[in-house]
């Protein structure tokens, strides 16, 4: 098993301090995936195809300073090299990053890694102790496991497009984050530290490899359990819950909130806080299951009482009494919310060329071996002389590394712009 630790990782923070990971992912399911690796600590270097690099880099607007906003998030915490896989060379330095490495992550087009060379069978019999980790649209088994994966496809597939909207009878409503991607890459770090996990007891690596389509269907467990069990489709119900009532949006006088009403308890305290106690006889919402059957005349009556008072109001009442209530912030309202950064979830990080640069922090915390933003995003190539002269190459090979086009460093583009 790779040991040895360069002084680069040897100061990282976090539980994963010392595991290397090769990162061979582009876009979002992946980079999520190597991003809670980096963050708890592990050593990231990270691919980019030659020439363009991460498709992120070009998605703009916005940019911050030279570079796209969105790859400076998704990349922060890695190291950085540019690559050309179809280069002998390429493959030579990919080769040799391998076999120090503890975890390679990828997420190519199905069939791309073995026809580089470079797939997991392969692989394995070199290298047995490697924890390889695939993420692809559909999984590697199926009738579909050659489609590409796209969020869109996975949230329409897996039925969440088909629940989500304001009415039953409204048209299919993709959730505004990517929820697929950013699902299958924290379900990728969890296989990959259980699969870490099991090489630690018996020093055999394995294959670990999600979807975007299996982490949609993880997000419908509610809907799932009413199709399976009542062989129903659930269909949208706005912000409401689909089994408890109420359990969603109110619009107050000067904005919306939301409340957690649905248990008994949570019920009655709510309507004291409304001052609406004598809802609690009417025999349409005595219950759970009343309050469900009923709902629409139930979203009726509490949201004219709502609507007489400002959110601040409620809020006030609500929370005084115990039941779970918040405002509907939007993002900027979210990210300067004092619990958000009480929590450090909006943290600045020092980037080599834009200064600092604001970026989400880390949602685990740990009270032995905290995590830590410590770098931001690399710009293309930033190490790649740095990783390659880590893994044994002189300054000679890499120059001629460079000369063949297998490798691109920030340091030689600096030398020809100059030029």
């Amino acid at each position: 098993m790779p040991s040895d630790q360069s002084q680069s990782t040897s100061n990282r923070a976090g539980p994963l301090a010392g595991l290397k990971v090769i990162d061979l992912t582009h876009v979002m399911a992946g980079p999520t995936c190597t991003l809670m690796l980096a963050d708890m600590g592990a050593d990231v270097i990270k691919i980019e195809k030659s020439p363009g690099g991460d498709d992120t880099r070009h998605s703009v607007p916005p940019k911050i300073g030279d570079e796209a906003a969105s790859f400076l998030m998704m990349n922060r915490n890695k190291r950085g090299i540019v690559l050309d896989l179809k280069t002998e060379g390429g493959k030579e330095v990919l080769r040799r990053l391998i076999a120090g490495a503890d975890v390679l992550v990828e997420n190519f087009a199905p069939g791309a890694m073995e026809r580089l060379g470079f797939g997991y069978e392969e692989l394995h019999k070199k290298f047995p102790a490697l924890i390889y980790c695939s993420l692809s649209g559909f999984g590697r088994t199926g009738p579909y496991k050659h489609r590409r994966g796209f969020d869109l496809v996975a949230q329409a597939m897996s039925g969440i497009m088909s629940f989500t909207g304001e009415r039953p009878d409204g048209p299919p409503v993709k959730c505004g984050p990517p929820l697929s991607d950013i699902t299958a890459g924290l379900l990728a770090s969890m296989g990959i530290l259980a699969a870490y996990t099991h090489r630690l007891k018996t020093g055999e690596g394995q294959w670990v490899e999600t979807s975007l389509y299996e982490a949609a269907l993880v997000q419908t467990y509610w809907q799932s359990t009413i199709a399976l069990a009542a062989g129903t489709a659930p269909r949208a119900m706005g912000s409401a819950h689909p089994l408890n009532a109420p359990y969603q949006a109110f619009e107050a006088s000067d904005g919306w909130l939301v409340v957690g009403g649905a248990n008994k308890k949570h019920w009655l305290l709510m309507l004291e806080a409304l001052g609406a106690s004598e809802l609690a006889a009417d025999p349409r919402f005595v219950t759970g299951a009343d309050r469900m059957a009923n709902l629409k005349e139930l979203e009726v009556v509490l949201s004219e009482r709502f609507r007489t008072r400002t959110r601040a109001h409620w809020l006030a009442a609500l929370d005084e009494k115990g039941v779970p209530c918040g405002p509907v912030h939007d993002m900027l309202e979210a990210l300067s919310d004092p619990q958000t950064l009480a929590r450090k979830m909006v943290v600045e990080v020092e980037h080599s060329t834009l200064g600092p640069v604001k970026t989400i922090g880390l949602p685990v915390k740990f009270s032995e071996t905290p995590g830590k933003v410590a770098s931001g995003a690399p710009v293309y190539g930033e190490h790649t002389r740095e990783v390659l002269a880590e893994h044994g190459f002189d300054r000679a090979q890499i120059e001629a590394l460079e000369q063949e086009g297998a490798i691109v460093s920030a340091a030689r583009e600096r030398r020809e712009r100059v030029a």
